[in-house]
């Protein structure tokens, strides 16, 4: 299938992406990804990958749209639960032994 990315056409196909990510180790995922194969990739790895370029000449939404057409699964940013961080009060009086505030 054609895709364009960072204003260059690439003719790429489902089974030629998989062979290209085959032995390479997914990166940290600090936003988009995409699942090829049994693995979680960082979006921009897979197009530095497949395109041979920099990952600063492409978009992120440039490669979610050509792995979709080909059918990979894309998954937005992954946010964390909220962590509830005490207060000053409230670590002080842990610290003490005394029972915690619902402050």
């Amino acid at each position: 299938m054609r895709c364009v990315i960072a204003r260059f056409p690439f003719d790429l196909t489902k089974s030629g992406v998989l062979a290209l990510m085959k032995g390479v180790t997914p990166g940290i995922i600090t936003g988009e990804s995409v699942t090829v194969g049994r693995r979680r990739y960082p979006i921009k790895q897979v197009g530095q990958v497949i395109t041979r370029q920099d990952p600063r000449d492409f978009t992120s939404g440039e490669v979610v749209r050509a792995m979709t057409r080909l059918g990979f699964t894309c998954h937005d940013h992954l946010r964390a639960a909220p962590v509830r961080v005490p207060t000053p009060l409230q670590n002080a009086s842990a610290l003490l032994g005394g029972a915690p505030l619902d402050v």
